[in-house]
């Protein structure tokens, strides 16, 4: 049987602003994102069916029809049979899932970017990769310049799951992030105890971290190896 192995880069958001909300309750989002090199690998072959093998630890991955490498499929028209190799920690802000949806959508053809973002608000960026501005709701990707760049990343054990982390920024009022990303504040008053591990990087490195997207990844520029934390360098475009 002919398997095609896929790798799906994580991303990594730079800078995350909400400016607004559709009448549908979408956020409006202005972000900067990068590929990076930590990468999940999918095998797809003849059939039909989805399995997932956890690299990379994160929360639990739902392997039914809401997965959005599923959700892929049914958008591309398409069946086969994938086995995901999650190395992405899922609920880490790092784009894992979306990642895998748009390296099935680069697989079957589909390259309408636009249509992509129903699946989720990152899978536009990360059908184009690189380093880009993404605005609306995650469906314009407007490519900028690359630059090579490392990071250094800390990914606590607890995971943020999206659309709780939106929901209370919504009723903590829409507050901005001091650091560059309006998600942080809500990510720390839902998940306390994601302050130990901003601050054990920030005492690592003497840097001040930035959340990744909506949590739980903590990240700084530059290469800081050790302790748990991980380094990563930018991808250029697919």
């Amino acid at each position: 049987m002919s398997v095609v192995v896929l790798s799906a880069p994580a991303k990594l958001t730079l800078s995350l602003r909400v400016v607004g909300r559709r009448d549908d309750g979408l956020h409006l989002l202005d972000a900067e994102m990068v590929a990076i090199d930590l990468a999940d690998h999918l095998h797809v072959s003849d059939g039909d069916g989805l399995q997932v093998v956890p690299v990379g630890g994160g929360l639990e991955v739902v392997e039914g029809d809401d997965n959005l490498v599923a959700r892929a499929l049914r958008l591309a028209g398409r069946s086969a049979a994938v086995v995901v190799y999650k190395a992405i920690p899922a609920g880490a802000g790092l784009g894992g899932g979306s990642s895998d949806a748009a390296a099935i959508l680069r697989w079957a053809g589909w390259t309408d970017v636009v249509e992509a973002a129903a699946i989720g608000a990152d899978v536009s960026f990360c059908m184009v990769g690189g380093r880009a501005r993404v605005t609306g709701v995650g469906e314009v990707v407007e490519p900028l310049e690359f630059r090579a760049l490392s990071f250094t990343l800390l990914t606590p054990p607890v995971g943020c799951r999206t659309a709780d982390i939106y929901r209370r920024w919504d009723e903590l009022g829409g507050p901005a992030g001091e650091s560059g990303n309006d998600l942080e504040p809500a990510a720390l008053d839902l998940v306390p105890d994601l302050a130990r591990w901003r601050d054990d990087l920030g005492d690592a490195t003497g840097l001040c971290p930035r959340l990744a997207g909506s949590g739980s990844t903590w990240f700084v520029e530059g290469e800081y190896p050790g302790g748990g934390r991980q380094v990563v360098s930018t991808l250029p475009p697919t």
